[in-house]
């Protein structure tokens, strides 16, 4: 566990006991001592929120299953919950500081040790705010008891939570969810490390760096030692004297240590540019011989800037190079129970989605893990509040319809400091490139001048949002206000929408709310519907067929509690389904249909378009809305989708002009290619082909080719895009189902209550699918080198295209997906001759493992081993 940077003497307070408050009697003063009978209390850890506890301990069984979320009764966290440590304190020494922190209380807390109250509720208080205590005086050698008394958020309160994307948790996340920890040092502690880089973006070969660091004396006398820092090879000291009681920040910069300004340095990218380098800093406070204290951090040396293009949105740029955002929204488990092997599972399906962000609407993670991966593996991260506050709905008092719910002086106060906290805590991770302080909402003035504020003193070092809406807002479209700050102006981003139902040719033609224009920061074709094996997991049996009340009960909330427009799209555009397998699989092949060109659109109108995010990238819980995978980490046919659209180097159609893009997202150059452009009809009999020589400079996007009028051809027909390198190499290829029908969007039509998408007057037809003739498919696996990797060889030795091959990898014994899973390519389609090797890593022994192949219209002819 990481909660921030490592110092050399802490320990993580982590074996608790937790019990209602209107089950015991007595009150802090007794709790907290040695002798107090705990009989009937519960064992925990912590993080741990109180109902996730209770959820370990069995109390409550599949909550996540049907409507079980709705059996937990609400009453029970109504009132405090007391947590209890003990622990063991060797050191007795008269110069020894023992520091007591916590990262995270939901919602307040009285704090007791050893019988004495150390804090009340008056001052722990607020989610997102963070707490020191210099606990030296409480403590004693051997055992010593710890007692919070943790009150749950109320309505008004600025805690957690998720919006419209899922029910609440009935204990509205109350307990610590963050670490609690002691500190030890020698008098003096280093705290807040910083480091700032600066970063020569013309060349990149040169950086000069400052490193700051906050020294607190907890002693009644001066204390004289020497501060020393390392960064790899570099090496920087200054003597220090600090006067009982002092707290000075101690700044090296390379005006005094000019081995702080370093040639070709290694600088951190995001991973579809370059390598996400990173650097490690080790400081530590040295008196005469003795260490006073220790810490050390990770950080990266790279630019983060913003601009605003011809049309006035704004962009973003990483060490001088515009990046277009691809990004997803991020949650936590609705009990915040996420596990660093399922954090680095979605991290590593984000980068292999070929996304290069994320958006955290809300300060998510219980510890430093998501960001450090995010770090890690070269994922941008944009962080902020949620718009969780800024509706009564939520929030749960009346809220101001410009300012949100944040607008007398205590609440800024609180609010102000908040952010700060989390700021602080965090701004070493190079992944974050914005701070958003607002969602749907601007702050109030008095609360953005705080925050500018905290950004010049504390992080200079990048740009922020006061809010993720603004470009459209007079549309009233999310909320009645123009978003514009009275102190920073336009945003230069829009949020609007869509967020339900919308077909893929909206994206292209759309100029006034969501289409690829500007930087969308949050959007998508609305319901995402799991694969069949986790709908089995999240609906009863006896509920599997029809959709019923169970499936809503698993969709979003308010306009977003039903799939009553999905299904209807479903059923105009691929046919009616008979059973729930015809439902889960044709439910996948329009996910896929509907999300890739989403990104692509933005893609192809990159300059214009700056950024998109996918309303959103996971689930909370099991769900049927929002999601490019599961909770159960199981991709579904948009993840495939996604991954499609975003390859670097890529063909793109515009559904609006019919026209061909090619689209590179890399810093390289591309020369000589062959893109191969071909149409069939539905029997897979070719009716045009053209082939160009192509080239592709460095991230850029240009029109190639636009198709011509196919009068005579079948209702649903075929669109095979390839490029090829110069040596025969194919490099990119591309699939589409295109319908002579189009889709025809009704801009004009009157939604309530907020325009929340455009709805149809005419769906594009697909249900010639269904009398696709059989597709003959032969397939081979060989296994790897490593034991958990294999390669399919996909061969179509039939006369028709072969379509939605769906590859999965699953447990010989349950018959259970394994998961995580990374398939080079997924839902494809395999015209007549053509043969395919589709590469897959997991996390199993391929002895272990079975290969499950279907699609829409395959007949195998045996899956042969070699």
């Amino acid at each position: 566990m990481r909660a921030g940077p490592d110092n050399l003497f802490r320990t993580f307070l982590q074996s608790w006991k937790i019990r209602s408050g209107d089950q015991v009697p007595a009150g802090g003063e007794d709790i907290s001592t040695s002798d107090f009978n705990t009989n009937g209390w519960f064992n925990t850890r912590v993080p741990s929120t109180v109902l996730a506890s209770l959820v370990e301990l069995g109390q409550y069984r599949d909550i996540y299953f049907g409507m079980n979320l709705k059996d937990v009764p609400k009453d029970r966290f109504e009132q405090p919950w007391w947590y209890r440590n003990e622990f063991v304190s060797n050191d007795n020494n008269a110069d020894t500081v023992t520091l007591l922190e916590f990262d995270g209380i939901n919602y307040a807390a009285n704090v007791w040790l050893n019988g004495r109250q150390i804090a009340d509720r008056k001052q722990v208080f607020g989610a997102f705010r963070r707490f020191s205590f210099d606990i030296s005086d409480f403590v004693t050698k051997g055992k010593n008891v710890l007692a919070l008394e943790v009150v749950p958020p109320a309505p008004g309160d600025f805690s957690t939570g998720f919006v419209d994307w899922n029910p609440p948790p009935p204990d509205r996340n109350m307990g610590i969810f963050r670490p609690v920890t002691l500190r030890h040092c020698k008098n003096v502690s280093i705290d807040n490390p910083f480091i700032r880089t600066n970063l020569d973006t013309d060349e990149l070969d040169r950086a000069d760096i400052t490193v700051s660091a906050e020294l607190t004396n907890h002693s009644d006398r001066s204390v004289t030692g020497v501060l020393t820092g390392s960064i790899e090879s570099i090496k920087f000291e200054k003597s220090i004297t600090l006067n009982a009681g002092q707290q000075k920040t101690i700044i090296f910069t390379t005006d005094d240590y000019k081995n702080l300004l370093i040639d070709n340095p290694r600088l951190w990218w995001p991973c579809e540019i370059g390598e996400p380098n990173l650097y490690n800093l080790q400081l530590e406070f040295i008196r005469d011989t003795e260490v006073c204290d220790s810490c050390h951090t990770t950080f990266g040396i790279r630019r983060i800037e913003d601009y605003f293009n011809e049309q006035g949105h704004r962009g973003y740029k990483i060490n001088g190079k515009e990046i277009l955002i691809k990004s997803a929204g991020w949650t936590d488990d609705l009990l915040l129970t996420d596990t660093p092997e399922k954090l680095e599972a979605q991290i590593q399906y984000v980068k292999h989605m070929n996304l290069n962000s994320i958006r955290l609407e809300g300060f998510w993670g219980k510890d430093h893990s998501l960001y450090d991966l995010c770090d890690r593996y070269g994922i941008l991260m944009m962080v902020g509040w949620s718009c969780h506050w800024e509706h009564e709905q939520y929030l749960g008092r009346p809220v101001d319809k410009r300012f949100g719910g944040i607008t007398n002086p205590q609440d800024i106060d609180l609010i102000a400091k908040s952010f700060n906290d989390q700021l602080i805590w965090l701004r070493n991770h190079p992944s974050i490139f914005v701070w958003a302080v607002g969602s749907d909402k601007i702050p109030h003035p008095d609360l953005e001048r705080r925050y500018i504020k905290t950004f010049e003193k504390y992080d200079p070092t990048r740009p922020y949002l006061a809010s993720t809406g603004g470009v459209g807002s007079e549309q009233a479209i999310i909320g009645s206000n123009v978003i514009v700050s009275d102190i920073s102006g336009p945003t230069g981003v829009k949020m609007l929408g869509p967020y339900a139902y919308t077909p893929p040719v909206y994206w292209y033609e759309d100029r006034k709310r969501g289409g690829a224009y500007g930087f969308n920061t949050e959007t998508g074709p609305g319901a995402q519907i799991p694969v069949l094996e986790t709908i089995k997991k999240m609906i009863p049996p006896g509920h599997l067929w029809p959709v019923d009340e169970y499936w809503d009960f698993h969709c979003g909330l308010n306009e977003f509690a039903n799939l009553d427009r999905f299904r209807t799209a479903l059923e105009k555009r691929y046919g009616l389904s008979d059973n729930v397998e015809q439902f889960a699989y044709k439910a996948q092949i329009m996910n896929y249909e509907l999300i890739r060109p989403m990104f692509e659109a933005f893609r192809a109108n990159k300059g214009i378009a700056t950024g998109v995010v996918q309303w959103m990238l996971n689930t909370a819980w099991p769900k049927m809305y929002w999601q490019l995978y599961d909770w159960y980490l199981n991709p579904n046919g948009a993840f495939y989708a996604a991954k499609k659209a975003c390859e670097p180097l890529q063909l793109i159609y515009d559904y609006s002009r019919r026209s061909i893009f090619i689209v590179n997202d890399t810093l390289a150059n591309y020369e000589n290619l062959n893109a191969e452009i071909r149409i069939l009809d539905l029997l897979s009999i070719e009716i045009f082909k053209s082939k160009l020589i192509e080239y592709s400079q460095p991230q850029s996007s240009k029109e190639i080719f636009t198709l011509p009028d196919f009068p005579d051809i079948t209702a649903t027909y075929f669109l095979d895009l390839q490029l090829i390198e110069k040596g025969g190499t194919k490099i990119a290829s591309n699939f589409y189902w295109l319908s002579t029908k189009p889709d025809l969007l009704d801009y004009d039509a009157k939604i309530e209550p907020w325009k929340y998408y455009t709805p149809s007057k005419q769906f594009a037809d697909f249900t010639l699918l269904n009398s696709l003739p059989p597709a003959t498919v032969k397939i081979r696996q060989q296994k790897q080198t490593d034991n958990n990797r294999l390669a399919v060889e996909l061969k179509n030795v039939g006369s028709t295209i072969a379509f939605g091959i769906t590859l999965d990898i699953v447990d010989k014994k349950t018959g259970d997906n394994i998961v995580p899973v990374f398939w080079q390519d997924n839902y494809i389609a395999l015209l007549p001759g053509r043969e395919k090797i589709v590469n897959v890593q997991f996390d199993e022994d391929v002895s272990k493992i079975k290969l499950d192949i279907r699609g829409w219209n395959i007949e195998n002819s045996g899956i042969m081993n070699r």
